[in-house]
């Protein structure tokens, strides 16, 4: 339901009224939202480690949560509540893949990563954030969702799902068969029954670069060109169909530049010096990659660092303004709420938020002391409380700034677009500075900025999505005190099992290395996590001098070069730089098929041009509202893609971690297969959402993903 424009003296209403009352905070819609809080949060966080992105979960916790309670003839207040929970998971995940890995990455928790300590570290750091940022958001939410200059584009198309899912269907079929097409495919490719990329080794021929008088420059030169397929995988063509052909293209040219620029000049200049043997095309593929991971990944790195800074200066009104409004909308809360509040303005008691974020703030002060004390084990000194509480200062002082800033970001563009690790990527380095000036170093250095910034990534994360189900709360007519209830039963419940996942993954991929020639693990070529070894890499940099930064700084260099170029997203190409390019590649070829599909959604009839100005739909074959309705179903099915191939993956990644050993249904599979298994993919994300487009006049409102 939309707003009513500024100066309108038409009284917003949401879609149950406020003085209806209804079952709301029931046992199966919270069982319901638990269930895919931890599940999808799960998904997010196989595929924000593998591919550097995760994917909006409100839309399927929104889709999922209809379809059950619709078993149970639960109501939409219900639907709405169940999707709060559920979606709250996916931040949860957010917040921990951008940061804990890089504590295995920094070399912090590398032999251990897996034990009881590391555990209760981790799940308090996620506790805190996630509590932290639905106080913070318990205090800004009246004025920012009510502000109807800020549109909440994904809120309003979740709460049109809930709208029209009382009136006809839900979208689960497309969901839950395109879950089970990905998971398939998932399970087929880890039994062998295709192979799941094609690698080849184009060699160069050699020859020597002769310089003025004739004089040897290089000697022998020769190197080659390492091609790559696409991966056979659902979760990376079903991003690049979401994020759209002309994102994917921008990531797919990071990785262009890395394997098509990059690492052949380098490894033509390198090649003389190389002693393995010149015919050994595996031996050449090690070099090349060895090439990709030491020199270039670093350079990505320094573009990743400037795109961060970039996407935030370009966002510099937006930041300004969210910041001048978090001061104003704290000094508007602390009046309180009077007893006759109705029931949709009703938040969390203003003196509970301060006792929240009092208790949160002083557990945060005593991991933060943990940290720097574990670094050089002994009595706790004066130095290290005064650290530990600067560290806790910065914390909440950028965690409410950033908490503002993410629902400021979301209610304008989004939580899919919402720059969580730029905001990160900010508070680390503020706080790794302040802890260098005071004179903290070493480990407990590293650690501190780490778990600063972790707080920090969690809380702007749990922000931004709780306000936009807030916003879509608004939208139906839910109760807001409820939703934050139940979200602070959710980022409970996801941060004492979200780091089950990341064991598993992380080792199951070692695992798995051992098996297959590759080093595993996070930062490795399956799990590469750029942002979390951004944060290793700066913090350490930063607190020990540990950095690469001859490499860094021409990363740098190249980015600037790129924003120079007015390049549209220079971060997303220094992660294409980071990515492997079978990942980069599977994205891209999920954009080329987003645009088939629009092509054939766009495509005008052959109609008098008179007939088409009068009435613009007779220009197309399908009206406004099927066009909104095949865009929604091909996001439902990619996100079922993502899902099923994530949720496979953990299951295949939990046998490696229990020393499983999975059978091979062929030893050498051949690509030619994976060629059909593509055509499959392309088949269910084009073909089905055009053969049912909906009724011609359904309205329909797109799902911004």
């Amino acid at each position: 339901m939309a707003e009513p424009q500024e100066g309108s003296e038409k009284k917003f209403q949401s879609y149950i009224p406020a003085s209806q009352v209804m079952s709301e905070f029931s046992i199966p819609a919270l069982i319901i939202g638990l269930v895919m809080c931890v599940v999808l949060g799960a998904a997010n966080a196989y595929l924000g480690l593998k591919a550097g992105m995760t994917i909006a979960a409100t839309y399927p916790a929104a889709v999922i949560g209809m379809a059950l309670l619709r078993l149970t003839r639960g109501n939409v207040l219900e639907e709405n509540f169940a999707r709060t929970v559920g979606s709250i998971g996916e931040s949860v995940a957010a917040g921990a893949i951008f940061t804990l890995p890089a504590f295995y990455i920094a070399g912090l928790w590398r032999q251990d990563f897996s034990s009881a300590e590391h555990y209760l570290i981790s799940a308090s750091i996620m506790a805190v954030g996630g509590v932290l940022g639905i106080m913070f958001v318990a205090i800004l939410r009246r004025v920012m969702v009510e502000d109807t200059s800020l549109p909440f584009p994904e809120s309003v198309a979740a709460g049109q799902i809930h709208i029209a899912g009382r009136e006809g269907g839900t979208g689960a079929s497309y969901l839950f068969g395109a879950m089970g097409a990905g998971a398939l495919i998932q399970a087929l490719g880890q039994l062998k029954a295709f192979a799941l990329e094609w690698v080849h080794f184009v060699p160069f021929a050699s020859a020597s670069i002769k310089g003025k008088g004739g004089a040897i420059l290089v000697k022998d030169a020769s190197g080659g060109l390492v091609l790559s397929s696409p991966g056979v995988s659902p979760a990376y063509i079903g991003v690049g169909y979401i994020i759209g052909p002309q994102l994917a293209a921008l990531n797919f040219s990071g990785g262009l530049l890395a394997w098509g620029l990059f690492v052949p000049i380098l490894l033509y200049f390198m090649s003389s010096s190389m002693t393995f043997d010149k015919n050994d095309t595996e031996a050449w593929i090690g070099a090349a990659t060895n090439i990709w991971r030491y020199i270039v990944r670093p350079m990505a790195i320094g573009g990743m660092l400037v795109g961060a800074g970039f996407t935030l200066f370009r966002m510099r009104a937006k930041l300004i303004g969210g910041m001048k409004r978090s001061v104003r909308d704290l000094k508007a809360a602390a009046s309180g709420q009077k007893d006759d509040t109705l029931r949709t303005d009703k938040d969390i008691a203003f003196s509970k938020v301060l006792i929240g974020i009092g208790v949160a703030a002083i557990a945060t002060f005593f991991i933060y002391l943990y940290f720097i004390n574990n670094a050089e084990p002994g009595p706790v000194t004066p130095f290290q409380i005064g650290a530990a509480l600067l560290a806790t200062v910065v914390l909440v002082f950028a965690g409410f700034l950033f908490a503002a800033v993410s629902g400021f970001l979301v209610g304008t563009i989004g939580s899919s677009n919402n720059p969580i690790s730029g905001l990160t990527l900010s508070t680390l380095i503020i706080a790794a500075l302040l802890l260098a000036v005071v004179g903290l170093k070493g480990d407990g250095g590293v650690s501190a900025v780490l778990g600063v910034a972790a707080v920090v990534c969690v809380s702007s994360a749990v922000a931004g999505e709780m306000l936009q189900d807030l916003k879509v709360g608004h939208i139906l007519g839910g109760t807001p005190w409820k939703m934050q209830v139940g979200d602070l039963v959710g980022v409970v419940l996801a941060a004492a099992v979200m780091f089950a996942p990341l064991v598993i993954l992380n080792e199951g991929d070692i695992k798995m290395g051992q098996d297959k020639g590759y080093e595993g693990g996070f930062g490795g070529p399956k799990l590469p996590a750029p942002q979390a070894s951004l944060m290793a890499m700066l913090s350490q940099g930063i607190i020990g001098g540990d950095m690469a930064w001859p490499l860094i700084i021409v990363g740098m260099l190249m980015g600037l070069a790129m924003v120079l170029m007015q390049v549209r997203s220079p971060m997303l190409i220094s992660v294409g730089m980071y990515l492997p390019l079978d990942t980069t590649f599977a994205i891209f070829l999920g954009g080329i098929i987003k645009w088939v599909l629009d092509l054939y959604r766009e495509r005008k009839l052959k109609a008098p041009p008179e007939e088409a100005k009068q009435d613009p739909d007779k220009a197309f074959v399908f009206t406004k509202g099927q066009r909104a309705f095949i865009k929604n179903n091909g996001v439902l099915l990619a996100s079922g893609l993502i899902a099923g191939e994530a949720l496979m993956g953990l299951v295949f990644a939990g046998l490696a971690f229990f020393d499983q050993k999975v059978p091979s249904i062929f030893e050498n599979p051949s690509f030619i297969t994976s060629l059909f298994v593509f055509a499959a993919i392309a088949g269910i994300l084009i073909v089905i959402p055009l053969l049912k487009p909906g009724r011609p006049d359904a309205q329909v409102q797109e799902m911004d993903a």
